[in-house]
């Protein structure tokens, strides 16, 4: 015989002779930080202020979430026609990212663009700068810094447009014609 706490229990004998005891039912056992459960009591007036302004700070907590993600933020958008001006001067304190996939970018890239994919996009800005510049070859551009993004169609330098902002970047641009105008207006084969 086994004894539990609870009760006895036959046990079973193996043909080499060894106990075994049948599974018992699991038993959830809650625990309280206090070590005892809570009682009924009412709260004294120190606990109750305590308890509202948990509360209070939850709920400011929840409202800034749903604020941040109601926020429609949509980065300005750069023409052809401003953009153009820019690959053929480049200015070393801005960037124009490709954030196509490496395949797509074999049929080429707008001048002065380096590529960042999107897949890989968001952990990529927030990378330590050593580590940014031993993968791509360039520096992690700074919070501050003109950052223009572009992509096949306009849909994913959105979705960079959005990532960089949520990352802390504040000077975001969209060339929202992407490589297909740009093919387009240079007279290029897509």
């Amino acid at each position: 015989m086994i004894v539990t706490r609870a009760r006895t229990i036959p046990a079973l004998r193996s043909s080499t002779s060894r106990i075994i005891a049948p599974r018992l039912p699991f038993v959830a056992i809650r625990r309280w930080k206090s070590g005892v459960p809570p009682t009924n009591a009412p709260l004294s007036p120190e606990q109750e202020r305590l308890e509202a302004e948990k509360q209070k700070a939850l709920e400011a907590g929840r409202e800034e979430r749903r604020r941040l993600h109601e926020i429609e933020w949509d980065a300005p958008i750069i023409s052809y026609d401003q953009l153009k001006p820019k690959t053929l001067s480049p200015n070393p304190d801005s960037f124009l990212i490709d954030v196509r996939e490496p395949d797509e970018t074999i049929q080429g890239m707008i001048p002065s663009a380096v590529n960042i994919p999107l897949s890989t996009f968001n952990t990529d800005i927030r990378m330590d700068s050593v580590a940014f510049k031993n993968k791509f070859g360039f520096n992690l551009p700074r919070k501050d810094q003109e950052v223009t993004f572009y992509c096949r169609s306009g849909k994913r330098s959105s979705t960079a447009s959005d990532s960089a902002k949520r990352a802390g970047y504040t000077n975001i641009l969209n060339y929202k014609g992407s490589w297909l105008e740009w093919v387009e207006k240079e007279g290029k084969p897509q």
